[in-house]
């Protein structure tokens, strides 16, 4: 349900020959469905639903070539930013990650002063949004209760699965586990770049939060259940 893997168009899979390598190693691993979702900002990856359509065109000629023939769906990982107010204020068509679930993010650096009205507006609009990696922006890290309070205000959340073993560091990790230990991870996601990850991927082991976390979700009635 996240991962970079249309070539050349963001900062994960620079080319077709790696994104096959990529999606390869994911399907040795036992992934049978991914997600593609690049980002779009208006500041540096200025993407939208026809260079992602491009790309996407681009990827699904390499996996034939490749022999490949694993589901991948088209879908985009939206930061909270000017250029996404505009899309929803046109009220354009967001690309889902499944039904009416639209990825989003949030700057590294501060939090945006307009989520939860982002969040309230993509509601309104008939998207369920999906807060991406929340471990990950440590501006929260000493505001855990802001976390909670954007999560009731209608978005689920996705963490990375590699947070939970210490990979974007201790306090992400730390993070995480709070999260799941408080029942806030709803999905997780691979946020799959390049080959560093999918190395990473390979030596995961299942942590005693991590197993928290899918037991939760076996234990629900969500369709949804362990995308990555």
């Amino acid at each position: 349900m996240h991962s970079h893997l249309i070539p050349g168009i963001d900062d994960g899979s620079p080319d077709p020959e790696t994104s096959i390598v990529l999606l390869k190693g994911m399907i040795d691993l036992g992934y049978e469905t991914f997600t593609a979702t690049p980002h779009v900002m208006e500041d540096m990856w200025r993407n939208n639903t026809e260079t992602i359509t491009n790309g996407f065109a681009v990827l699904k000629k390499a996996m034939g070539e490749a022999g490949i023939n694993n589901e991948v769906r088209m879908a985009a990982e939206y930061l909270v930013d000017g250029n996404f107010t505009r899309l929803l204020e046109e009220k354009n068509e967001l690309l889902t990650i499944q039904d009416n679930k639209v990825l989003i993010e949030i700057s590294f650096i501060e939090p945006p002063r307009n989520l939860k009205e982002t969040i309230f507006e993509m509601l309104m609009q008939g998207y369920h949004p999906v807060f991406a990696h929340p471990e990950r922006y440590n501006y929260y890290y000493k505001r855990l209760d802001e976390l909670k309070s954007i999560r009731d205000a209608g978005c689920i959340f996705q963490s990375n699965i590699l947070s939970f073993s210490g990979y974007y560091g201790p306090a992400a990790q730390q993070c995480a586990e709070w999260m799941a230990e408080k029942g806030m991870v709803d999905l997780l996601g691979s946020d799959l770049h390049h080959e560093r990850h999918l190395d990473a991927l390979r030596q995961l082991k299942l942590t005693k939060a991590l197993a928290k976390v899918m037991d939760q979700m076996a234990g629900t009635n969500n369709s949804v259940e362990v995308l990555l």
